[in-house]
């Protein structure tokens, strides 16, 4: 076991987790709502770190991330473990096998071999996936310190809801997160996510503060959150506090895990959501999960497209130092 960072003492050997917005308190011999963080004789250590359940080589389209480094290949990984509930949870497989079979899995892979790794297949970045990289956090930050060493570049793709210090001692080395805004309701996010949504907006604003790349990604699943007016106030928020330029990247559901009985979003929820995205404001709007719809980087200024996808695969890249090279627009991202 690794011992954690973040967490501090309390009375009857008790600790309290302050890594993520939970902020669990631990009794001896016990884990946190994420299970992979346990109290052992009143410390706090981390039960994941280093052993990879998953390892993958993604184009960073996959993440998603559209404005980062566009047709770059990740190397990604993954630790079991998630803070979150989520009834829909597409890799529930993987995170939750902690809570579900009371067993930590991965085979062991040192940071320096998740380096070494990206450095063998020239990938220049680690993206940190699949489940949530807040849990792994420790590994997490041992591997992005290695990483920028040799140029290589990190991005978390999470729910949001790491506390601040943890996040301003891992921001230097992290330089791109596509952030999870499941939906505005608080009860949908009690219930179904088993989080509080406003703690995930102060994350979210938090990243942005601290000038990490932030791409947006909401889930849309009917009956649940897909009301018009929460749609409204969600894409008030990220043109409000992140800004307009901020990619919003709106994914349809597939039945999974606990809602395999529920149908897959409607094509004329997506629309409407991008609809109510560009009214107010949103530049850059994408469906996802929905094979050659809403892939097309256009400047937003001459309506030109920039960047064409098929779906992860970028067929096409026409910006110029981060321009569009028809009217010279500056296009919001991370392109060089």
């Amino acid at each position: 076991m690794k011992e954690g960072l973040f967490w501090e003492p309390l009375d009857k050997q008790r600790v309290r987790c302050n890594l993520c917005r939970h902020r669990c308190i631990i009794p001896e011999g016990k884990t946190g709502i994420c299970g992979v963080r346990k109290n052992a004789g009143g410390r706090l250590y981390s039960l994941n770190y280093g052993k990879l359940v998953a390892i993958h080589i993604d184009p960073i389209e996959k993440k998603p991330l559209y404005h980062f480094l566009p047709g770059s290949q990740a190397l990604s990984i993954a630790c079991v473990g998630c803070n979150f509930r989520c009834k829909f949870c597409q890799n529930w497989d993987i995170a939750h096998i902690p809570i579900l079979l009371g067993k930590i899995v991965g085979d062991e892979f040192p940071p320096e071999k998740v380096v070494s790794t990206a450095l063998r297949y020239r990938t220049p970045v680690i993206a940190y996936t699949y489940t949530e990289p807040t849990v792994f956090y420790e590994y997490a930050l041992d591997i992005a310190e290695k990483a920028v060493e040799f140029n290589i570049r990190n991005v978390f793709v999470t729910n949001g809801y790491i506390e601040e210090k943890p996040l301003e001692e891992i921001a230097p080395f992290l330089h791109a997160a596509n952030i999870d805004l499941k939906g505005w309701d608080k009860k949908f996010y009690a219930s179904v996510i088993g989080a509080r949504r406003d703690e995930v907006l102060k994350s979210i604003k938090h990243y942005k503060r601290l000038g990490i790349w932030i791409e947006i990604t909401t889930l849309l699943i009917d009956g649940f959150n897909t009301k018009e007016e929460d749609i409204d106030n969600l894409t008030r928020f990220i043109v409000n506090e992140l800004g307009e330029g901020t990619p919003w990247h709106i994914s349809r559901f597939y039945p999974a895990y606990k809602m395999r009985n529920v149908p897959p979003t409607e094509i004329e929820t997506l629309k409407k959501a991008e609809e109510i995205g560009k009214k107010n404001g949103l530049k850059y709007i994408y469906i996802g999960n929905v094979y050659g719809m809403g892939e097309e980087t256009r400047c937003p200024v001459c309506g030109k497209v920039l960047i064409r996808r098929e779906g992860f695969e970028l067929v096409e890249n026409r910006l110029i130092y981060g321009r569009c090279p028809h009217c010279k627009t500056k296009i919001e991202g991370v392109f060089e």
